[in-house]
């Protein structure tokens, strides 16, 4: 099951049934694998993205990258993998689309090591 131990028993404790429980924990583990592949679909389908991350050889406010390619896995609640620029790739885990109904405008993330921050990536640097 999804929840960990203390979530399910304060489910209990708020009347909450089993059954009820595991139709939620499903229904998340459903959410995290269509918010994995729309995030995956958003770097595919645009060849160059804006972030807001602070790139040490970069003036620009709003850094272009050239994607290759992103690769997501999900487990439970959480979704990782591993994000391929045009020259150099990092990690990623805490994926989430915050900009978009259909197709994402905006998605977040936490780049591991050497960025170790949560970067948004956009279409255009108006949408940062």
């Amino acid at each position: 099951m999804h929840f960990d131990g203390r979530t399910q028993r304060a489910f209990r404790e708020a009347g909450v049934d089993r059954e009820t429980v595991e139709a939620v924990a499903d229904r998340v583990v459903e959410l995290v694998s269509e918010d994995a592949e729309r995030v995956e679909d958003f770097f595919s389908e645009h060849e160059r993205v804006v972030s807001d991350m602070d790139l040490a050889h970069s003036t620009s406010e709003f850094p272009e990258h050239t994607v290759e390619y992103c690769d997501l896995f999900t487990h439970g609640a959480a979704i990782r993998g591993y994000l391929r620029f045009d020259s150099w790739g990092v990690p990623v885990e805490d994926v989430r689309v915050l900009v978009g109904e259909g197709e994402p405008d905006v998605v977040e993330c936490t780049l591991g090591p050497t960025v170790d921050a949560r970067v948004r990536f956009a279409t255009d640097r108006e949408r940062l």
